[in-house]
């Protein structure tokens, strides 16, 4: 299976170490043809979305029963999800399925549990500072639905937000063509994770009507959750009227493998990050014959896949996947922290040395039984991760996530005796007179 191995890092950083700009990314010929038929002109994506949120800004649940039909083929407006239909659901799914599910959101209240932040105030002889930590009110929580149903993504976002103490949580996700609901896993989660309103809402009409609100879907304070390129941009397009999380781009993992490592696990760890749409998965290793056997193991592994898998891993791997040949493993973390990947691997044989030398990365996983694919699921953190060199500045999706923090400044004349003259010089510095004279007059009257 031809993937590049490259010992110039030069070269790995033209090509799969670079990353493409969210407005440049190449837009398949299909996904062009699809908007042509849809929206009976040529658009970019961008154009496209921008029309389907500005009606349904305008025109609410009309808008939103309109795109529906025309985006996803279902013919209903925005079909609320009754609680009962979640727990039917829920009561219909394999038990065994529904275990892993109760686990999982287990895992994650678990470890989200240790993210608690209390409000404080500092009482002195001149008065009292603090901060308030207030959960927001409402949040919105996008869940795709359109390649495959993802309920592990609305626990990943919907645990966080509920150990915050998110009052309501209003979770879109794409009906189905069959019955005009998300599918039962969805609902299953949905049910298990406490969400109270759920929508059979996709695309970018469903992160308008989060954003603006309609007749039927509220209006919410924050919108967190990945999605497609077109659910990307209708997260940019709305920012500052919501809060965003992140503008997830195609998921990436970077594995830092040594010679003791086993192929047979790079391999796998490889082709799981692969098999998603637009996925990177590269591999920075000092030993050229382990690059070897993994390109071998890579070819063996792929043949056991389901055709369909198999050919988005293939061509994941040799259009953004590869190995970077390095001197050693020093020069491999460097190259990590300045490719801040979303998932970074140390399939190493003595990984925890080499955390404290880490300075970007969404999620670092030590050592081969500690692979990404349990952080996408039963591990405990998020899996909803900076992607796209964003992990230099963002963080996994956490409870922080779903908390503001409100000031509180009460002083008293003792306070203003002392930092009262210092805030009128430096506000006639700038040129503010008025709020000089705010102080002064206080000054002046005691």
């Amino acid at each position: 299976m031809p993937f590049p191995i490259l010992s110039d890092i030069g070269a790995a950083q033209a090509t799969i170490l670079r990353r493409v700009p969210l407005d440049e990314v190449e837009v398949p010929q299909q996904v062009q043809e699809g908007i042509a038929a849809r929206f009976g002109e040529k658009l970019t994506p961008a154009q496209a979305v921008e029309r389907v949120v500005r009606d349904v800004r305008s025109r609410g649940d009309a808008a939103l029963r309109e795109w529906t039909q025309r985006l996803d083929g279902v013919a209903q407006g925005p079909c609320e999800v009754s609680r009962e239909q979640m727990e039917a659901a829920a009561a219909a799914l394999d038990p065994s399925l529904l275990g892993s599910i109760r686990l999982m959101a287990h895992q994650l209240e678990q470890f989200h549990r240790h993210q608690s932040r209390s409000s404080w105030v500092d009482f002195t002889a001149e008065g009292a500072l603090g901060q308030l930590v207030v959960p927001l009110q409402r949040v919105g929580i996008y869940v795709p639905g359109g390649a495959a149903p993802l309920p592990s993504s609305l626990l990943h976002a919907a645990i966080p937000a509920r150990v915050a103490g998110v009052e309501e949580m209003i979770v879109c996700s794409p009906p189905q063509r069959e019955g005009g609901l998300p599918s039962k896993a969805v609902l299953a989660a949905a049910h298990i994770a406490g969400v109270r309103r759920l929508f059979a809402l996709g695309g970018a009409q469903a992160i308008a009507a989060m954003a603006y609100g309609t007749e039927s879907v509220p209006q919410v304070d924050k919108i967190v959750g990945p999605g497609n390129l077109f659910v990307v941009l209708a997260k940019r397009l709305v920012y500052g009227s919501v809060g965003i999380e992140s503008l997830p781009g195609p998921t990436e993992t970077l594995l830092i493998a040594d010679d003791q490592a086993d192929p047979r696990y790079v391999a796998a760890d490889l082709l799981a990050q692969a098999e998603h749409v637009l996925a990177s998965a590269i591999l920075l290793t000092p030993s050229a014959d382990l690059a070897e056997r993994v390109r071998a193991e890579v070819a063996r592994q792929l043949a056991a896949l389901p055709p369909d898998n198999a050919r988005e891993a293939a061509e994941a791997l040799r259009q953004r996947g590869g190995v970077v040949l390095v001197p050693d493993i020093a020069a491999a973390v460097e190259i990590a922290n300045t490719y801040a990947p979303e998932h970074l691997c140390l399939l190493v044989e003595h990984p925890w040395p080499l955390v404290g030398r880490i300075r970007n990365a969404g999620g670092v996983f030590l050592g081969e039984q500690s692979f990404e694919v349990l952080g996408d699921y039963t591990a405990g953190p998020s899996h909803i991760m900076p992607t796209g060199g964003t992990a230099r500045y963002a963080s996994p999706v956490n409870a922080d996530d779903f908390r503001k923090v409100i000031s509180l400044v009460g002083l008293n004349a003792t306070a203003l005796e002392r930092i009262g003259p210092p805030a009128v010089q430096v506000a006639e510095a700038e040129g503010l007179f008025a709020h000089a004279a705010a102080v002064r007059v206080r000054l002046e009257h005691d």
